[in-house]
């Protein structure tokens, strides 16, 4: 396992659709257990492989709530989602900054679990894993959540980040 350096906001495979996955082999597992490694060290609930410069239609999400397991996705795809609530979102690929942006209240996702292949389907309502599962998947679409705000001015810097203190 290795701990893979996140890309940052203005690299260009943050904003290419992600390929799909034809084939879970030795080098997707492998990428899996990079993606766990990279994100638990950075912190963080969530993570795409293109933010770790990998153009496939990986994820991987931890949101820490005895509810859900931490879960690795192939291909997944948004299914369903109603409602619209405001959610204060952060990205390890925009480090030091935080938004306000629309989500959805309940989302259903499936994709190819890459231990037994077989489909699943996660639903979440009103909650981190809900927020979590539109943001990677937004990723491997090429799409960051400051895309949602009305402007750069909406960015809200965290005093506290490395990034900001300058």
């Amino acid at each position: 396992m290795a701990i893979i350096p996140i890309r940052r906001a203005g690299d260009p495979v943050l904003r290419e659709p992600a390929r799909r996955v034809r084939t879970i082999d030795r080098s997707i597992h492998k990428l899996i257990e990079d993606m766990w490694e990279t994100m638990y060290d950075a912190p963080g609930v969530g993570l795409a492989a293109p933010q770790i410069g990998i153009p496939l239609r990986v994820i991987v999400i931890d949101v820490h709530d005895e509810k859900y397991q931490p879960i690795a996705l192939i291909n997944p795809e948004i299914v369903k989602r109603s409602g619209q609530r405001t959610c204060d979102e952060g990205c390890l690929s925009v480090p030091g900054f935080r938004g306000q942006i629309p989500r959805s209240v309940r989302v259903v996702a499936q994709g190819t679990d890459p231990y037994t292949g077989k489909i699943v389907r996660i639903k979440a309502e009103n909650d981190l894993m809900a927020e979590a599962l539109e943001h990677e998947i937004d990723h491997i679409n090429g799409i960051l959540y400051i895309d949602y705000l009305p402007s750069p001015d909406a960015l809200i810097p965290l005093s506290d980040a490395p990034e900001v203190r300058g």
